[in-house]
């Protein structure tokens, strides 16, 4: 079947504007063009092509060598041409032809990497199957190689010009329009708090109250961060009437189509609020990625109910290893892909979260009902407590472990009450590892617990959770924490654009830091929010108010994110080209290091770098994305292409950081990206960018993952820890 099935699409004839463009690059390729036509045999085309890149390029060249893997990581990839990036694809290209590969995006049907056998087949045939998106990525491929290609760097106006572009939450002209927004939601609330006042009498009116009386009410509630919690949006209906019926049939059909399919529908009044109703000349598409993360797409309706685990490692049977080798003690309430670091999701309401991201990685958990947003059905019951304890001593009893990443759903969606009990038991815990290490003996001795984290966006969903009886249940537990050994206490929170930058958020984080924890942020790649400018401009907004960037995550799973997936091409792109401009000297490093404990004062810490240095901003994020049963990485090449246009990418564990030990037994893995480079540059288009402005990201087929920035890096250890692992079977 599969072979059949290969050779129908062989006999398939390319397009009109397929076969010209194929014709344009053999014109510019001569000596192409005569292996092409002149060879049969698919082996002689190959050792041909081979033998001319190996003669371009020199055969003690930087380029061979990296290809020939006797060079490798950053500083050897900084050293090579364009032309010799391009001639490792193609080289690449020869030594994987014949590969098959599994396309989850297609349920893990088989493709085969021949892209050459494809070019051959449409310059002699005109067939061969291929489509327009094939061709172009090979004329480019080809134009870089040639030289017709030209790469030149943006300069750092360039960049700060591309920043200027984009506004934040903090604009004057942008905090006037969220008011009107949230004037006009609170009016439509006005009628919701009537319909459900006879079943909840702390968000009720008093007979005989006037409309303004009302308002006022509701501004006060505003505050509250369970008045949203309790009037989140779970309707396309009701959506569209909090924004002003500005949304339009298709998009509502859409919405219906999402419901009718059983995706969850969550969005509280303050986010929606941050939605504009209509466009505005100072600042137009300016909210385009806060849709993008509210309005499902038809991708992801299509998929819903048959989504796969992107990360394989979160697929767990009771007493086996997963992906990464791990045993765990709940196929639910941890996850494990390192030796240093566990992740906690609790049974309580964090397993919902303040409203659902379209591209969530979590959202196979949304889907199989895991994770969902019946708030009062997630509230802990007694059988939590007896589970958490069990839960505490797998960290407990690990030789390596000494960081807690508690997450969800959303760490603080949780009752502070919740998070005070949680917090508890992972300090009594952390004080049981550090008594038990007393009687072992030197070189034997467990890891102990120097940092905590809580995964939230709610400081950007929903900043009024950051209240002050939460703050001190965090600066209490800093307080004692920190006399047992832990170091870092870190917030980590999920901004994705400036404009979610409010002046609730910016006072939400200031809390948290006084209250002792540096807040970090994890910045979701998507398409739009990948323009250009974009995420440098969140990173200095951030940098303003004290919170540094962790990570810039490629958007990940299969088809059901491909509208939001930006390649991997752009994400090396905007490494390379954009985020460089805040490449912090090497002699701050140690400084930047020390920041975790004096999270109260990071906002003057940043800006005193930042002056300094003359920075916009602190690069101090990785560009990665998460590999299942690898970890994260951005080291990778480019093997293969698909007929259909689709880049096949080849996947290196990420060497600068520590690993399973099963991670060389797991070897090196594949990922079919979901778009293609021209649907891709296509979307931006249709943004209002100018393809021209990205012209060179067809050429990022190489990647090598950037180091860890120091203020990430674990504290120093005490001596005397083992090195042997337990909870592992590999």
């Amino acid at each position: 079947m599969f072979e059949l099935f290969f050779k129908e699409m062989d006999q398939n004839k390319v397009s009109v504007r397929s076969y010209l463009t194929l014709q344009q690059l053999l014109d510019e390729n001569p000596y192409l063009k005569e292996i092409l036509l002149n060879n049969n045999e698919i082996e002689i085309i190959h050792q041909k092509i081979r033998d001319w890149v190996y003669k371009e390029l020199g055969a003690n060249s930087a380029g061979i060598l990296y290809f020939e893997r006797k060079i490798s990581g950053r500083k050897a990839l900084r050293q090579l041409t364009w032309k010799e990036v391009a001639g490792i694809r193609i080289l690449d290209y020869i030594a994987h032809a014949g590969q098959r590969v599994e396309d989850a995006n297609l349920k893990n049907s088989v493709t085969i990497i021949q892209p050459f056998k494809i070019l051959w087949l449409a310059a002699n045939y005109g067939n061969g199957g291929a489509k327009y998106d094939f061709f172009i990525d090979m004329l480019q491929l080809f134009q870089q190689f040639n030289g017709t290609q030209q790469h030149n760097l943006p300069n750092k106006q360039t960049v700060l010009n591309w920043m200027e572009r984009h506004p934040s939450g903090s604009d004057e002209e942008v905090k006037k329009i969220r008011e009107k927004n949230k004037q006009r939601i609170i009016r439509v609330l006005i009628n919701k708090i009537k319909e459900k006042s006879k079943t909840d009498s702390r968000y009720s009116f008093a007979d005989n109250l006037s409309i303004d009386e009302k308002i006022a009410l509701v501004n006060q509630w505003w505050d509250d961060w369970n008045f949203h919690l309790k009037f989140a949006v779970r309707d396309p209906e009701t959506m569209n009437e909090m924004l002003d019926y500005s949304i339009t049939p298709d998009t509502i059909a859409i919405l219906n189509d999402a419901r009718a399919a059983g995706i969850p529908f969550f969005v509280n009044p303050y986010y929606l609020s941050l939605l504009n109703v209509r466009e505005y000349a100072f600042a137009p598409g300016a909210d385009m990625v806060i849709r993008d993360y509210v309005f499902y797409s038809k991708q992801l309706i299509k998929e819903f109910g048959k989504i796969i685990a992107w990360e394989k490692e979160d697929l767990v049977k009771p007493g086996e290893p997963n992906a990464a080798g791990w045993l765990l003690p709940s196929a639910h309430n941890i996850h494990r892909r390192y030796p240093e670091v566990a992740i906690l999701i609790p049974d309580t309401v964090g397993r919902a979260c303040g409203g659902l991201c379209v591209s969530c990685q979590r959202m196979y958990d949304f889907q199989s009902g895991h994770l969902n947003f019946d708030l009062n059905r997630l509230k802990p019951d007694g059988t939590w407590r007896e589970r958490l304890e069990k839960l505490m001593e797998y960290y407990e009893n690990d030789s390596q472990l000494r960081d807690i990443l508690i997450t969800g759903g959303d760490a603080l969606m949780s009752s502070n009450a919740s998070i005070k009990e949680i917090l508890e038991s992972v300090y009594q815990m952390a004080l049981r590892k550090i008594e038990a290490n007393k009687k072992r003996p030197a070189g034997k001795k467990y890891a102990e617990m120097v940092r905590i984290r809580l995964g939230t966006r709610l400081p950007v969903y929903l900043p009024q959770r950051i209240n002050n009886e939460l703050c001190e249940i965090l600066q209490n537990f800093k307080h004692k924490a920190s006399k047992i050994g832990f170091k870092q206490f870190v917030i980590q929170t999920h901004f994705i654009t400036s404009m979610e930058v409010t002046a609730e958020a910016a006072e939400g984080v200031r809390k948290l830091q006084q209250a002792g924890w540096m807040v970090a942020n994890q910045m979701v790649f998507t398409t739009a929010a990948s323009v250009r400018g974009h995420a440098s401009k969140l990173r200095k907004i951030l940098n303003d108010i004290g919170v540094l960037s962790y990570y810039t995550f490629s958007v990940k799973g299969f088809k059901e994110n491909s509208h939001n997936f930006a390649t991997n091409a752009r994400a090396v792109q905007e490494s390379v080209e954009e985020k460089v401009i805040g490449t912090i000297p090497e002699k701050e490093l140690k400084t930047i290091a020390g920041f975790p404990e004096q999270a109260e004062n990071m906002q003057q810490l940043v800006d005193d770098i930042r002056i300094k240095e003359s920075l916009p901003f602190l690069a101090t994020d990785r560009n990665v994305m998460n590999i299942p049963g690898v970890g994260k990485s951005l080291t990778f090449r480019v093997i293969g292409i698909t007929r259909f246009g689709y880049r096949i990418l080849e996947f290196y564990h990420d060497a600068t950081r520590n690993h399973s030990p099963i991670i060389e037994k797991l070897g090196n893995f594949v990922v079919v990206e979901s778009k293609t480079i021209r649907q891709y540059l296509r979307q931006l288009e249709r943004m209002g960018e100018d393809p021209n402005d990205y012209h060179t990201v067809y050429g990022y087929s190489i990647g090598e993952t950037e180091p860890r920035m120091s203020i990430y890096e674990y504290p120093e250890y005490e001596e005397g820890i083992t090195s042997e692992y337990t909870n592992l079977d590999y």
